[in-house]
């Protein structure tokens, strides 16, 4: 009878070798892995003289990367659009810094002081309330300022609404436009509109609640086949994507109330539905709107 082999001292030996190398690696890269999240907790070592634009989160906080936290840990001046706003962040992270405002009202009074700040080899960290700035927010000219003078500028990239609401349309993205805001005055948002419909790619603006049902009411007049996302309050408890055509969005919110920031895509023409009207159908089939509009008071 043949007796069956029991395994030697040197397999033995072999697997405890395999089985501790395999828990040495493990504790390695945790080590590893808990250094380097140290390091990207600490505050980074800034660029002298350097303006960085940092992104903010637009409603989440979780979406105020290391970079960006660092960056305003070590920097010497925050310059925020509302420094009470960035003030209450800043306190959420145990940060106190020094606050400068810079908004749409004060931007061009604020250039010299800041290139000398930037000059003096301060550092200056640019944010605005929510997102990234200079995109349909304050910052452009501070930026166009430091670059005409020579001086550093670094992006510090993050949240941005337009982005976000394109990333989860489900509309095409090789191609896109990205508008802003349009004109709130009633006859140049349809010359706007009617321009912009005739470009190729998803079209993306911001809008106001409060003009929100003003504009699907043309859109569905210029661009009734037209696909349509309607995002709001990104990021936040109740984000909403509202999907379909202009008619068919205002249909699902009749009689509720627009509330939020709001960001508007609309889809390309697509092969096989109809275009619209034209342009010249387009003006006398949006005039009762255009009339209509002109009596009503926008806020915003």
């Amino acid at each position: 009878m043949m007796k069956k082999k029991t395994p030697s001292s040197n397999s033995q030996s072999g697997t405890n070798l395999k089985a501790d190398s395999l828990q040495a690696n493990f504790l390695t890269e945790s080590v590893w892995e808990s250094t380097k999240l140290r390091e990207l907790l600490q505050p980074p070592a800034l660029t002298p003289g350097t303006l960085y634009v940092v992104a903010t989160p637009i409603g989440n906080l979780r979406d105020l990367t290391f970079r960006a936290l660092g960056v305003l840990q070590a920097c010497d001046l925050v310059l925020a659009e509302d420094t009470r706003r960035t003030g209450l962040l800043l306190h959420l992270f145990g940060i106190r810094k020094p606050l400068l405002s810079c908004h749409k009202f004060n931007e061009a009074r604020r250039l010299e002081p800041v290139l000398q700040e930037l000059r003096a080899g301060r550092t200056v960290a640019l944010v605005s309330d929510a997102g990234t700035p200079g995109i349909s927010d304050p910052g452009q000219r501070i930026v166009q300022a430091a670059v005409a003078n020579g001086i550093r500028v670094e992006p510090i990239p993050g949240a941005s609404a337009a982005i976000t609401a394109l990333m989860a349309s489900g509309l095409p993205t090789d191609e896109f436009h990205f508008v802003g805001f349009l004109p709130k005055k009633p006859h140049s948002l349809q010359e706007r509109l009617q321009e912009l419909l005739t470009l190729p790619g998803t079209l993306v603006f911001y809008e106001s609640p409060y003009r929100i049902e003003r504009l699907l009411k043309l859109i569905a007049e210029l661009a009734p086949q037209r696909r349509l996302v309607v995002a709001r309050e990104l990021t936040k408890k109740f984000e909403q994507f509202l999907r379909g055509t202009a008619q068919e969005i205002l249909q699902t919110q009749k009689g509720r109330k627009w509330k939020g920031e709001i960001v508007v895509l609309i889809g390309p023409v697509e092969q096989g539905r109809e275009k619209g009207p034209s342009p010249t159908q387009a003006t006398d089939s949006a005039s009762s709107l255009v009339s209509e509009s002109d009596q009503e008071q926008t806020e915003g």
